[in-house]
């Protein structure tokens, strides 16, 4: 083997199957050697001696630079929402492109391209939200879409200016089959989480920790049964995204032994935070308001569970940042005096991976090989990214993070790079953090100092 750009050596590699200790032979951008002695053929020598080395992530939830309603302004852009997903270990991230009502998706995905290209220090691919589901998009604009190479997208099932009824639910599911397109799905339900909004209201019940209250865990177990079983009428399979509790597991458990095909992902915020941190003093709560909301430690428990025994398939950080003290963030001013007003959402890209490792990986409730399936290859494999992302294999994209496992790091928003102001998992001690990530052959972070350059990231049409 001989003129390799970049040998990694003396690491122990894992995948989403194996681990073994090898050598990783790099040029033009793919991995071209699994061997040993590598570092004599080679550039550009990383020594690994002591760390893992993992596929880069692949965050595929996440929101960027969307929509949020009147006065309302995410606090991410491409260029810092990718470098913060960079500094987590990821090389790949999915954020969604909002159609807006009576917008054509064709004007959606081109104002979404303007606001991303040249600006990512990671690679992105792009999934849709439909929430106008008319004769001419089903039947014309999305069919386009999907043999463009937007194959996914996500539908809603609450907020009034997103949500399909099950009308709109099952057409769209249908042309999905036709298509062949991936239909992620968000189960609340929107009538349940209006009527308990409306009842808190009259009580005077505005505080951040109210959001908890209106959005209970019945509203998703029943919207979690409701979207397998019209998936179900019209046979196609779903990916249920940001599950909190065990009732809505115990609904894709049994749509499962009934046949339906469902991917299932989760989210940090439900493994270590709980609804008592939207009860926070002078408004701190708001810092917490995302949806589905934070449960309890019983749920909790059901989501390492899901993790562990192969329930839930991928990990994502639903990353939606807002800025707290800011009058177009969470504290906008009819936001810091009712908890309604406050938009959903939390920043999580970077920490996404550092909190599975450290409470996962390291204290034993998974394994490095589950942890590499549920931070980068079964979100490659759903989303028809595979073998290019999410794998360590000869002709795979060298996208690559090397952890270092004892790594002790407290997180604080201060030393993130996202927009946001805060972090929901400020002062959170984590055992492991990414020291070194490539993306495509390329380092773009070193000893956890910033080699890359904006615009290194390229977009992955699928």
């Amino acid at each position: 083997m001989t003129n390799l750009e970049i040998a990694i050596t003396g690491g122990t590699v894992a995948t989403a199957s194996d681990t073994f200790q090898c050598d990783i032979g790099i040029r033009d951008g793919k991995i071209v050697a699994l061997g040993h002695d590598l570092a004599q053929h080679a550039a550009d020598v990383i020594d690994a001696s002591g760390k893992f080395v993992l596929p880069g992530g692949i965050d595929s939830h996440v929101h960027i630079a969307q929509p949020s309603g009147e006065g309302i302004v995410m606090a991410d852009d491409f260029e810092s929402a990718t470098l913060s997903a960079l500094f987590g270990g990821n090389t790949t991230i999915m954020p969604f492109c909002l159609q807006e009502r009576g917008q054509s998706l064709r004007k959606t995905l081109s104002e979404y391209h303007s606001l991303a290209d040249h600006k990512c220090y990671t690679d992105v691919s792009f999934h849709l939200i439909i929430c106008d589901p008319t004769p001419e998009l089903l039947g014309q604009e999305l069919p386009a879409a999907v043999h463009d190479g937007y194959k996914s997208f996500k539908v809603f099932m609450t907020y009034d200016n997103l949500r399909l009824n099950d009308a709109e639910l099952l057409a769209t599911f249908d042309v999905a089959r036709d298509l062949g397109a991936t239909v992620m799905v968000h189960c609340e339900n929107e009538d349940a989480i209006r009527f308990l909004i409306e009842k808190h209201e009259a009580a005077n019940k505005l505080r951040p920790s109210s959001h908890a209250s209106t959005r209970p865990v019945a509203a998703e177990r029943e919207a979690t049964h409701r979207a397998v079983s019209l998936a179900e009428i019209v046979d196609i399979p779903v990916v249920i995204v940001h599950v909190s509790n065990g009732q809505a597991i115990d609904e894709i458990t049994q749509g499962r032994k009934r046949g339906s095909s469902i991917t299932a992902e989760t989210c940090p915020q439900y493994l270590v935070l709980t609804s008592a941190d939207l009860e926070g003093m002078d408004w701190e709560g708001a810092k917490f308001v995302c949806s589905p909301p934070p449960r309890d430690t019983a749920d909790q428990i059901a989501c390492w569970r899901g993790l562990k025994d192969g329930t839930f398939d991928l990990f994502s950080s639903d990353h939606c940042p807002f800025k707290y003290n800011s009058p177009d963030g969470k504290l906008n001013p009819r936001g810091a005096k009712n908890f309604r007003h406050i938009p959903n959402g939390i920043p999580g890209v970077e920490t996404r991976m550092p909190i599975l490792f450290s409470e996962g990986v390291n204290k034993g409730r998974i394994d490095l090989n589950r942890f590499v399936a549920l931070t980068a290859t079964n979100h490659a494999r759903t989303y028809g990214l595979y073998p290019r992302k999410g794998t360590i294999a000869i002709g795979s994209d060298a996208d690559i993070a090397i952890w270092d496992p004892d790594l002790e790091v407290t997180v604080r928003h201060a030393d993130l790079h996202d927009g946001a102001d805060y972090s929901p998992y400020e002062g959170l001690e984590l055992r492991g953090w990414p020291v070194t990530v490539l993306l495509r052959g390329k380092v773009m972070i070193r000893d956890r100092k910033l080699e890359a350059q904006l615009g290194d990231g390229q977009y992955l049409p699928r």
